[in-house]
This record gives C-alpha cells, structure tokens and sequence, in this order.
C-alpha cells in the first residue's frame, strides 16, 4: 500500500514500512499541495509541523486513505472527529518520546535549582557571579506532578533518585495506580499547587486545559517554588506566569513549549528566573526513532486491519 510521509522522520520508521512491503514517499507537502494528492495514498504520516485538517481528511476520504498516523504523543494538529466520521484511524506514538521528556523535566529542575543558564551567561561574559549564585538541592524537596500519564510517571522515577517527595494531579488515574509509581493522589489541583516545591505539568492541550495554570493557580504557590512546562504551549496562561516571575511571586520556571511557537515577542524572553527551550522535548536521536518506529508499527496494523495499540480516534 502507499505511504505519505510529509514531515521528517527516522530513517528507521521509513525502512520498517518499507520491509514489510510498503510504497513510502516522502514529500512535505504544503496544505494546498497535500488536499490535492492525499486521495492517492492509504496512510498519512506525520509528525507537529502538518496540519491535518479538515478539507485534507475530506479528500483523503475521497480516496483511498485508511489511516494517519502521528509520530509523538500530541494528536491537536489532527482533525480527530472528520478522520472518525470518515472511518479513518489516527493512531499516534505515546510512548516513543517519554524518557526524553521526562529527562528534560529534570534537566530544567536542576537548572533552575543551581541558576545554571545565568551562571553559563555570566561567566561568558567574563564576570564571577558566584555569590549571586546560590542554589538550594532539589534531594528531599515535594514535586508535584499535574498530569501523571508516561511521561509523568517516568519523571516520578527519576526523582525518587533524588529522595523527593511525589504528590500528582491527575482525575484520570486512581490513587491505587498512582501507588504502584510512587505518587500520592491529590484530588485538588489547588493542593498541588500549595504544598509543591516543583511543579511539573504533564497534560494535553485540550479545551479543559488551556490556562489551566492561570493567574489564580499561580498565586497559590509557594514564593520559593518553581513551575515546569515541557508538555503542551497554552496550559499555562503565559502573561499570568510573566507577572508572577517579574514580581517574584514565585522563584522560577522552565519552559519548553509556548502558546505561539517560536514566541518572538513574550515577555518571558526578558526575564532572567526562567529557562527557556524551543519545544526539545522529545527532540532526542533515540526518541524521534521510538516515536516514528512505534508509529510506522501502529499504521501498519491499521493498514492489515489489525487493532492497533494506540488508536486515538477508537469510538467508544
């Protein structure tokens, strides 16, 4: 069967399609172009940057496709109810990018614990700022944990290391399977909130979610805590975050995705108790391979009308 490949991928999804005897192009189309050539093709693979949208599913539906298939976990720039209405699976990676950005998790909490950015940017500019520089251990300290899917339970595991004290949010997933990873269920959000001394947030952008992190949630935290944003831009309310950095409401944050990617005028960009990093998160060698292998596995399985292990779209 054809394949369409229209955003970059790991070269060892592309041979596994291949190996099991599929057609696979590789093209990144614009929107224009994909409407008019989609019918064509039984599978779409994509990762963030293509848009699937409506009138692309449409005309696919027109044609021959069966399934589109999303190269990580965040399936928001895919038209989930059209695909469904069409009777076309989207299947998506889950799995394939979840060390990568539960370690960048911890990356930004140990930066931000030791001020290492300012740290690399002063001694760059010649200067010995160690006394300005004073850190706290994060060994000891309560994170709490607003989301505890994969990705939220792995960052879990890696900060028991740290002796750290687990507390998670998450309305999804009972307090005994919460246990078994460590976690201690909190049925608050505002609770994680105040007892936290890091706050990391592992959740989809979903209309539920959007400025979950306002100015309200904000000024429940603790003057001395951090927040940590690796999951999805337009969780946090960006301006209520800026005000409550700028006023030293809270002593810092780090931020991986944004509301408006890349975020040329936030005024985030100004301030110096934040780390900023352009959507890494699962911009790993070995987590763009898991993330377009165990996609190339589940279009295959939609393709040989097999239940793939991570369909999206399933109606219930």
């Amino acid at each position: 069967m054809k394949i369409l490949i229209t955003d970059k991928m790991a070269d060892e999804a592309i041979e596994l399609l291949k190996d099991t005897g599929h057609d696979v192009t590789f093209n990144e189309m614009d929107a224009e172009t994909l409407i008019a050539e989609i019918s064509k093709y039984d599978a779409l693979m994509v990762r963030g940057r293509t848009k699937v949208l409506e009138e692309i599913i449409k005309a696919g539906a027109k044609g021959k496709l069966k399934v589109i298939g999303r190269a990580g976990i965040g399936v928001d720039n895919i038209d989930l109810e059209t695909a469904a209405k069409n009777n076309i699976k989207v299947v998506n990676a889950p799995t394939g990018a979840t060390g990568s950005v539960a370690e960048l998790a911890m990356a930004h909490m140990l930066s931000l614990s030791r001020h290492i950015s300012k740290a690399d940017s002063t001694m760059k500019k010649g200067e010995w700022a160690k006394k300005q520089l004073k850190g706290i251990e994060i060994y000891g300290k309560t994170l709490g944990l607003i989301g505890c899917g994969n990705i939220g339970k792995r960052t879990a595991k890696y900060s028991q290391a740290f002796n750290m004290s687990i507390i998670g949010y998450d309305p999804y997933i009972s307090k005994e399977d919460m246990q078994k990873d460590g976690i201690k269920k909190t049925d608050q959000l505002c609770d994680i909130m105040k007892e936290a001394d890091f706050i990391s947030l592992h959740l989809p952008h979903i209309p539920s979610t959007h400025h979950i992190i306002d100015e309200k949630m904000l000024s429940k935290m603790k003057p001395t805590a951090y927040l940590i944003n690796c999951s999805r831009g337009g969780i946090v309310d960006e301006d209520a975050l800026y005000n409550a950095l700028k006023d030293g409401k809270i002593a810092g944050a780090g931020i991986d995705v944004f509301e408006n990617e890349p975020p040329k005028d936030s005024p985030l960009l100004s301030l110096y108790n934040v780390i900023l990093t352009p959507h890494l998160g699962a911009n790993t060698e070995e987590g763009q391979i898991r993330a377009g292998t165990v996609c190339a596995e589940q279009v295959i399985k939609g393709l040989n009308n097999e239940m793939p292990d991570f369909w999206v779209n399933k109606k219930k």
